[in-house]
C-alpha cells in the first residue's frame, strides 16, 4: 500500500505512533470531531513525520479500539477498522464516517465533551458549534425554528411590496405559514424574523466600505464611502447593491461595429454574491456579520460560515458544486421573490456573467474560497484590468453621463419608489439639483415617472449613453 497515496485522499486523518490505551482520549477527541464533521481516518502506526514505525500486535489493537470507541463515543459512530501491512509493518487505519446523529460526544473524565476540526486539530466544540450540530442531528434547520420574537409585533411592507414588484402577485396572508414566515402554531420563525421589516435579529447586519486604495492600510483617507445596514434582509440585499452601484463607474468601450458597456463590476454579479451571503450565512454566529469591501482593483464580499457539508469551495468545481443549503426557508423565500434559482446555480451566473466580458477581463475571473466559519467571494474590478492591460482604453470611454446621473439610474434600478428627497441625501446635493437631473433623464427617454408623487414608480426605459 502506498501509504502517501492514501494520506493524499483523506481530506481529514491523524496520525498515531502507537495505540494509546491508556490515554484513549488523545485519539478519541478526533473520533469524535470526524464523526461530527466530514468523516477522517487515523492511522496507527505512523509517526508524526509520516515513517512508517508499525505496531506490535495489530490484531489486539483492532478490538481495544472497537471497543473503546463502543464504550467512550455515544451515539457510537459508524466506523471501519482495517490492518494493513506497509513496507513489511503493520498498521492500523480507522476509517470514521460522517455521523448524521450529532453531535457524537467523548466520554471520559467525568466528562461529556464533543469535538470539531479547526484545521488539521480536533478541538472542544464551542457552544455555537454545539448548537450547529444538534440541529443538524435532528434534521433541523436555524431559519426553521421558532424564534423568541412574537409574530404581532412584527410588519412586512417591504415583502409585500417587493413580491408585488418582482411577482406580480399579492402576498397573502395566508402565505406566510406556507413560506415558512410562520410555523403551523402561527409562531414565528426565525426566517420570518430575519424577513421583518426592523429585524430583531441584530447580528443580520451588512457592512459596507469602498477602501480608498487596494488595501486597509491607513492613509491620508481611508475609506471613500461607508455604510452599516440593518433590517430586513430583502432591505439588506437592497442597500448593499445600491452602495455597490453608487461606488461603481460604467463606461463603454468602442468596438470596431459597436460598443461594449463595461461595468466594473457586472450587475448580476453583484447580486449573486450578496444574494449568497445573505441567504448561506451562518446565523448562529452570532459575533460577525456580512462585509462588502470595495478596493480599486476588486470588491471581497465575506460572510460568516464556511460550506454546509464542511468542503473547502476552492477544491471544487464551482459550475458543479452541489446544492446544500444552510437556511432552506430563506432561500426557498428568495426563490419565490426570484431573486436566485431554486437549482442553487449561483456561483455559476457569477462566473457566466465575467465570461461574458472576456474580451476585456485578460483572464480575470472571480474567486471564491471557503474556511470552516467563513466565505469569502472576489470579484475583480473589469475597468481596472482592462486599464492595466489596455494602454488606450481610457481615451475610448465615453464621458458623456455624469456621475450623479449614474447614481441616480442604479437607485431608480434597486427601489423603483425612491423619493428625490433619498437622492439628495445619497448624492450629498439640494432637492433642486436632483429634480434638474432627473428631469434631463426623462427628456433624454432613459427613465420615465408611472403614477403620482405618493403611488408612482420609477421605470428605467433604457441604458445610459
Amino acid at each position: 500500500m502506498d501509504i502517501k497515496k492514501l494520506i493524499g485522499e483523506a481530506t481529514e486523518y491523524d496520525k498515531k505512533e502507537m495505540l494509546e490505551s491508556k490515554r484513549p482520549k488523545s485519539w478519541l477527541k478526533s473520533v469524535s470531531a470526524f464523526a461530527n464533521g466530514m468523516g477522517g481516518k487515523l492511522l496507527f502506526g505512523i509517526n508524526d513525520d509520516g515513517e512508517v514505525v508499525g505496531l506490535a500486535d495489530c490484531e489486539q489493537d483492532c478490538e481495544i479500539i472497537s471497543e473503546t470507541i463502543k464504550t467512550k463515543i455515544d451515539p457510537i459512530p459508524e466506523i471501519h477498522i482495517v490492518p494493513e501491512n506497509v513496507d513489511g509493518k503493520k498498521i492500523v487505519i480507522l476509517t470514521v464516517l460522517s455521523g448524521k446523529e450529532t453531535p457524537y460526544y467523548y466520554i471520559g473524565d467525568g466528562n461529556r465533551q464533543a469535538f470539531v476540526r479547526i484545521g488539521n486539530e480536533s478541538v472542544i466544540a464551542d457552544r455555537s458549534a454545539i448548537r450547529r450540530l444538534v440541529l443538524k442531528g435532528t434534521g433541523t434547520t436555524y431559519d426553521s425554528l421558532k424564534s423568541p420574537y412574537e409574530y404581532k409585533n412584527m410588519a412586512f411592507t417591504k415583502l409585500r411590496s417587493v413580491c408585488k414588484q418582482r411577482t406580480h402577485n399579492e402576498f397573502l396572508d395566508t402565505d406566510f405559514e406556507s413560506w415558512g414566515i410562520i410555523n403551523e402554531n402561527g409562531e414565528l420563525t426565525n426566517a420570518g424574523a430575519l424577513i421583518a421589516d426592523e429585524s430583531p435579529v441584530r447580528h443580520s447586519r451588512v457592512f459596507c466600505t469602498r477602501w480608498n486604495g487596494l488595501t486597509k492600510a491607513p492613509g491620508l483617507l481611508d475609506a471613500v464611502d461607508d455604510a452599516e445596514y440593518s433590517g430586513s434582509i430583502i432591505s439588506l440585499l437592497q442597500d448593499a447593491s445600491a452602495f455597490v452601484v453608487r461606488n461603481s463607474k460604467k463606461a463603454w468601450m468602442k468596438l470596431p461595429d459597436d460598443r461594449q458597456e463595461m461595468p466594473e463590476y457586472p450587475e448580476r454579479a453583484v447580486l449573486e454574491s450578496v444574494v449568497n451571503a445573505l441567504i448561506h450565512r451562518d446565523y448562529l454566529d452570532s459575533g460577525s456579520e456580512v462585509h462588502i469591501d470595495m478596493f480599486d482593483d476588486r470588491l471581497e464580499i465575506y460572510s460568516p460560515g464556511g460550506m454546509v457539508d464542511g468542503t473547502m469551495v476552492q477544491n471544487l468545481d464551482v459550475l458543479n458544486v452541489p446544492s446544500h443549503r444552510r437556511n432552506p426557508v430563506i432561500a426557498d423565500i428568495f426563490n419565490r421573490l426570484r431573486y436566485m434559482d431554486r437549482r442553487g446555480s449561483g456561483f455559476k451566473k457569477i462566473v457566466e456573467d465575467y465570461q461574458m466580458y472576456a474580451n476585456v477581463s485578460n483572464g480575470a475571473k472571480p474567486v471564491f474560497k471557503s474556511e470552516l466559519s467563513s466565505f469569502f467571494i472576489t470579484l475583480p474590478n473589469l475597468q481596472y484590468v482592462t486599464k492595466d492591460v489596455t494602454k488606450d482604453v481610457t481615451k475610448d470611454v465615453t464621458k458623456d453621463v455624469t456621475k450623479a446621473k449614474e447614481i441616480i439610474v442604479g437607485q431608480m434600478l434597486t427601489n423603483e419608489r425612491v423619493t428625490i428627497n433619498d437622492l439628495a441625501v445619497v448624492l450629498g446635493v439640494t432637492r433642486r439639483q436632483v429634480v434638474r437631473y432627473v428631469k434631463e433623464l426623462t427628456e433624454d427617454e432613459i427613465i420615465r415617472r408611472d403614477g403620482g408623487r405618493k403611488l408612482g414608480k420609477w421605470v428605467i426605459l433604457k441604458g445610459l449613453d
